[in-house]
């Protein structure tokens, strides 16, 4: 398909994610977070005792742990937790045949172009509506073929020889304190498994929409990727703009098996009302690979920090991350790399730009232990500030004990030339398309690494952010 087709196809017009629907939710555990909240979500889900006293003990845990002070703290304080709303539903199980979705969910993902990328891209959809999925669809070959492609509490339900060993393994509940919230509210998110061998050859993509004000949405992700197989994951996340805030705070755990390979990606544009306070990892075995690719436009305050544990030998991690924040906007992102076996290898690539009095912060952390041998990082942190107000932070950790490894370290700040402004208007180009250019040019090498009908969608959302970025 040509590019133009593709743009064509996608459509993303400046507020494609903002618009609502009236609420007439039939399942609704009110305002506030107590045992009675835990209580409702699981008498709702039909849930096992184990899952009950999972979310009890990380109740326990989130009221224990104090707000994180050392990051972005006088945002997080803007967070009354006592006034979210932690579950709402319709009370649908999810519909595999897009037609018998209720209408106004069909609807929003219809405006969002979900059917339309399905058809044309993917391997398998799921889409989200506030608490829980609407519809979860994959195709029939690969069922044939035993990948597992269902929403979480499917995979709890269904799968439970599978779910349980890994749920909560990667990303313990004491993580942090957002990890606790999660495992006390988890509802949504997916659960993948792929066999032995099988090498998923389309993308499957996950849609995360928020349509209710005062709501928390808590999904929970868990992929497994058995011995020599192969999987891309996408989502998408987008929601209105309301006058309050808006929380999301989701958790996503990896497990990629020997010589196994996950693709994580995700194109977030969130309004800028929502706090995405999200935690993210996996866990490679030997010879095996996991890369998070993340683009972050939009939200008032995104706290995310994608991470691998290299576990096994010759494991690999990688994170290709953009980061936009313009004003009104703080994007505080990076990656974790803990190395735990000889000859692992890690790569960071970190693209921020700040527009306005937006902030973009980059904090990352490497870790490489004296015992190990043979170990290599690459980590590369450059900024572009678009104004003179604009703000940018790197905060690099990079830990290394022992002299059998190799590291290197590449940090850069620029702003965008009022000579190279110049030159392009003088060729035809207003202001705003000017510095569009610019900062496409700054992140193509990475864009190059998204799908194309991703990288697509990702250069308009630039374009849309440049537009009356100077002034």
């Amino acid at each position: 398909m040509s590019e133009s087709a593709t743009l064509e196809a996608l459509a993303i017009e400046r507020d494609t994610g903002n618009f609502s629907y009236p609420e007439d939710y039939e399942h609704n555990a009110g305002v506030g977070l107590t045992e009675d909240t835990l209580k409702y979500i699981s008498d709702i889900k039909g849930e096992a005792e184990w899952i009950r006293e999972f979310r009890r003990r990380a109740l326990k845990v989130f009221n224990s742990k104090p707000m994180p002070t050392h990051w972005a703290s006088k945002d997080l304080e803007n967070i009354v937790f006592d006034e979210i709303r932690y579950y709402l539903s319709k009370g649908q199980a999810p519909k595999q045949n897009w037609e018998d979705v209720p209408d106004d969910v069909k609807k929003t993902f219809e405006r969002l172009g979900v059917p339309e990328k399905e058809r044309k891209f993917l391997a398998g959809v799921e889409a989200q509506f506030d608490s829980e999925s609407a519809y979860s669809n994959v195709k029939e070959a690969l069922s044939k073929e035993g990948v597992i492609f269902v929403n979480s509490t499917a995979g709890l339900r269904d799968y439970p020889d599978v779910f349980r060993p890994y749920f909560g393994k990667v990303i313990p509940t004491g993580d942090n304190k957002f990890s606790a919230l999660n495992s006390a509210v988890f509802s949504g998110g997916s659960f993948i498994y792929v066999p032995p061998g099988v090498k998923v050859k389309h993308p499957l993509q996950a849609y995360f929409r928020i349509n209710a004000e005062n709501f928390g949405q808590f999904e929970r992700t868990l992929i497994i990727v058995d011995e020599g197989a192969e999987v891309t994951y996408m989502e998408g996340c987008t929601a209105p703009k309301f006058e309050t805030a808006t929380l999301h705070s989701a958790v996503v755990e990896l497990v990629a098996m020997k010589d196994a390979r996950i693709q994580y990606i995700t194109v977030q544009n969130w309004s800028n009302n929502v706090f995405n306070l999200v935690t993210k990892r996996g866990i490679a075995h030997e010879n095996a690979e996991i890369r998070w690719i993340d683009c972050n436009i939009g939200s008032r305050l995104t706290m995310k920090y994608p991470g691998v544990v290299m576990k096994g030998r010759k494991a690999r991690g990688e994170v290709i991350s953009i980061a936009l924040a313009n004003t009104g906007q703080h994007q505080d992102t990076g990656a974790k790399m803990i190395h735990a076996a000889d000859e692992t290898t890690s790569n960071i690539v970190a693209k921020s730009i700040s527009v306005g009095t937006g902030i973009s912060t980059y904090r990352g952390l490497v870790h490489i232990p004296k015992n190990l041998k043979g170990c290599r990082n690459n980590t590369e942190c450059d900024a572009l500030l678009i104004n003179t107000n604009s703000v940018n932070n790197t905060y690099p950790a990079i830990t290394v004990r022992g002299n059998h490894h190799a590291t290197q370290h590449e940090a850069s700040v620029s702003q965008v030339s009022e000579d190279q402004i110049f030159y392009m208007k003088q060729r035809g180009l207003n202001e705003g398309e000017a510095m569009s250019l610019s900062v496409n040019g700054f992140v193509n090498d990475l864009v190059r690494e998204f799908p194309m009908e991703y990288s697509v969608e990702l250069k308009r959302l630039i374009d849309m952010e440049m537009e009356g970025s100077v002034g």
